[in-house]
């Protein structure tokens, strides 16, 4: 079984753009949502490995929901999507907790290289735990 992504929109055609790079030639799975309000409830009913969301949504967006992320699973890895990008959101991003920032237009080579690089990422910081061992 593949690696799970959740990818958060609020454009029907990102997340449709999206979920066709990652699955395609991946053995990835991919849920999508264009409602950031049930980021929550997808996180706790479900595993998931990656989140990608989009920064700027309507009632939630993407650096309030990095918060919302981190108290479920502090561990996640989040990479933020935009077309506003600028240094200052990419900076307040990282420092929320994103893994990483990409502005719109991106190239789908770079978008695999970035969620790989995340999911490697993830799979040494658990390697990591499971060494230390319980906390004493």
């Amino acid at each position: 079984m593949g690696e799970r992504i959740l990818v958060v929109d609020d454009e029907p055609n990102m997340l449709r753009l999206l979920k066709t790079i990652l699955m395609d030639k991946t053995g990835y799975e991919v849920e999508t949502t264009n409602n950031p309000l049930e980021v929550s409830k997808l996180l706790t009913e479900n595993p998931f490995d990656l989140v990608i969301s989009d920064l700027k949504m309507p009632l939630v967006d993407g650096i309030d929901l990095i918060g919302i992320i981190k108290k479920i699973d502090p561990g996640m890895p989040i990479i933020i999507i935009t077309a506003y990008g600028t240094i200052e959101t990419a900076e307040e991003a990282i420092q929320k907790g994103a893994y990483d920032f990409i502005t719109k237009p991106f190239r789908k080579e770079g978008i695999l290289i970035t969620i790989r690089r995340a999911l490697e990422w993830k799979r040494m910081q658990k390697e990591l735990a499971t060494l230390r061992g319980p906390a004493h």
